[in-house]
């Protein structure tokens, strides 16, 4: 799918609208395993043999239940994982269609040399880049000699509203398959990033903002490093369904099991100059790409092209 209160200052007392730190969450190199929806079945495609899953299908049966929306979406969210020269990160990808497109945020694979797909069961198969566009920070890979994969359903995010309760998948910190859920707090969020890594991924860290936190600028102010003269910036939907670092290009999920958003950034209570990246977390306030804005540059992404047309 990468400003805070200094010490002695309570975040209470600095407007959210103006100062809201925005992290990039793109990735945290971990393992292990939290909430999994287990009904993607097959083989690792490392071997050779295909990633054999449930037939794609457009209807989705949740209940209206964080439950079921986990049951329903788990096996269409994947974990990504691209090495380039200078380390390895980990975010999360949307499966689009049964052969395998994976949608992403860009800042997740953006300078990968090889990239790895883990799904919801823990097999794995080997991507691909097909297209990217930096002005909306989004990609497509596809991953390699799987078939019957269960593709998402991409919902209307024009139709979204304030108070909409949603659920958010992903894989932060390298945990597949985390599920949290909230409400959508705000729309149209502006939110400026750096277009391209340019030097690969800082070892655990999620991009060059110089420890572990993808540059950016909110309301005026620049946080996790120099953002740099090439940028772009998007409005994206506000949620309060926890994000953490490696959720980026993961799933964020209406109660009737449809994709609304690409989640994409975090506000990070530590991203002040001089903070550990390690001690970053949600605080609640997470920012996701609407998945209209997706839709308008999908056939342009599968088309190989790295397309313009910024996000605002």
């Amino acid at each position: 799918m990468p400003g805070t209160a200094p010490g002695g200052h309570r975040r209470a007392r600095r407007p959210v609208a103006l100062i809201a730190a925005v992290a990039i969450v793109a990735a945290a190199v971990g393992g292990g395993s939290a909430l999994l929806a287990e009904n993607l079945t097959g083989r690792s495609a490392g071997n050779g043999s295909p990633v054999n899953g449930t037939a794609t299908s457009r209807s989705v049966s949740t209940g209206g239940t964080v439950t079921g929306v986990a049951a329903a979406v788990g096996p269409s969210v994947v974990e990504i994982t691209a090495t380039s020269q200078t380390g390895r990160s980990t975010g999360s990808g949307v499966i689009t269609t049964s052969d395998g497109e994976i949608l992403t945020n860009n800042h997740v694979i953006s300078g990968a040399s090889s990239i790895k797909i883990t799904f919801s069961n823990g097999k794995t198969a080997t991507a691909e880049v097909v297209g990217t566009n930096p002005d909306f920070d989004m990609a497509l890979v596809k991953a390699q000699d799987v078939s019957g994969l269960r593709a998402a359903v991409l919902g209307d995010s024009d139709k979204v509203k304030v108070g909409d309760e949603v659920v958010a998948i992903g894989s932060p910190e390298g945990l597949s398959g985390t599920v949290t859920s909230g409400i959508i707090s705000a729309l149209d969020r502006d939110v400026t990033v750096q277009k391209e890594d340019g030097q690969g991924s800082q070892g655990q860290g999620q991009g060059p903002g110089g420890d572990g936190q993808w540059p950016f600028e909110f309301g005026g102010g620049q946080y996790n490093g120099e953002v740099g003269g090439t940028t772009t910036t998007y409005k994206a939907l506000q949620t309060d369904a926890s994000l953490n670092p490696g959720n980026s290009g993961g799933a964020l999920v209406n109660m009737r099991g449809e994709i609304i958003g690409i989640n994409s950034a975090m506000y990070s209570p530590t991203s002040a100059a001089g903070a550990q990246s390690r001690d970053a977390g949600s605080v609640g306030l997470g920012f996701a790409i609407p998945i209209n804005k997706v839709k308008q540059i999908l056939d342009d992404l599968r088309d190989g092209g790295s397309g313009s047309g910024g996000g605002s």
